[in-house]
């Protein structure tokens, strides 16, 4: 569970419904219509941007900058590949087989798998590459739904206002219709700028942290088998894995 994004969510919700009680209260804020227009309309166009099967898969993304489902452990990565370099330089890389078989790490089952196999070092990196290029956009493309909401739900937004605003002018003569018209001319505008400064432009933001993470744990597996097929020194492989992380991290297993 990421907490972060928990305590961000639940606070903005909660420091703005606190403001809405202290004033008039939370009643006055909650308007059908106002709903129908940004939060329904916004969700439509979303219909109309992105493909029905990356739409259906919108509550499983939003979930992953809440609780993600792959979360890289640097250390234990370097650690691991380490260990495996070691073994392929002490018994031959086919004695990988049965790590291979068992990794839990499909992209590093993959890569090892083919180093096992005796693939060209060019054939290898060139497949878990293309792999990772094809998942970086993937995940690109999903967490782009988040930020086009953002966008839409602020348009939607502005279009309530004008729907609010143009009930108001028509009906200038009638005192009582002014109120109700004005409430969603501004409560329109209130609800795009919260779906998008607290779900929206936040969501696709930790997406795109979640994505980087995931590309560079990949990124160093790809090293990795690429060293671990080269024979290079265990502690070469392990001062290469380093040069990734940031300095206050860099601690070697063979201090």
């Amino acid at each position: 569970m990421d907490l972060a994004s928990v305590i961000g969510i639940v606070g903005a919700l909660g420091l703005i419904i606190a403001a809405m009680a202290m004033g008039v209260g939370i009643g006055p804020y909650i308007d059908p219509q106002s709903v129908l227009i940004v939060i329904l309309g916004s969700i439509m166009s979303l219909l109309i941007s992105y493909k029905m099967d990356m739409m259906a898969k919108f509550p499983k993304v939003f979930l992953i900058a809440i609780k993600p489902s792959y979360q890289p452990n640097y250390e234990e990565l370097i650690k691991k590949l380490v260990d495996y370099a070691t073994q392929a330089r002490r018994d031959g890389i086919l004695s990988l087989e049965s790590a291979a078989a068992n990794e839990e790490d499909e992209f590093l089952k993959k890569g090892l798998s083919m180093a096992v196999d005796g693939n060209e070092p060019d054939t290898i990196r060139e497949l878990l590459e293309i792999d990772l290029e094809q998942m970086d956009e993937r995940h690109k493309s999903m967490a782009s739904i988040f930020s086009t909401w953002s966008g839409l739900a602020g348009g939607f937004g502005m279009l309530g206002t004008l729907v609010g605003l143009v009930a108001m002018l028509l009906n200038m003569s009638d005192p009582s219709s002014i109120g109700p018209a004005m409430a969603v001319a501004l409560l329109t505008t209130l609800y795009g700028a919260m779906i998008g400064n607290i779900i929206g432009n936040p969501v696709a933001s930790k997406l795109a942290i979640r994505n980087n993470d995931e590309i560079l744990a990949k990124t160093m597996i790809i090293e990795g088998i690429m060293s671990i097929q080269a024979g290079d020194n265990p502690r070469t492989l392990e001062a290469k894995l380093l040069s990734f992380l940031p300095p206050s991290k860099r601690k070697s297993q063979f201090e």
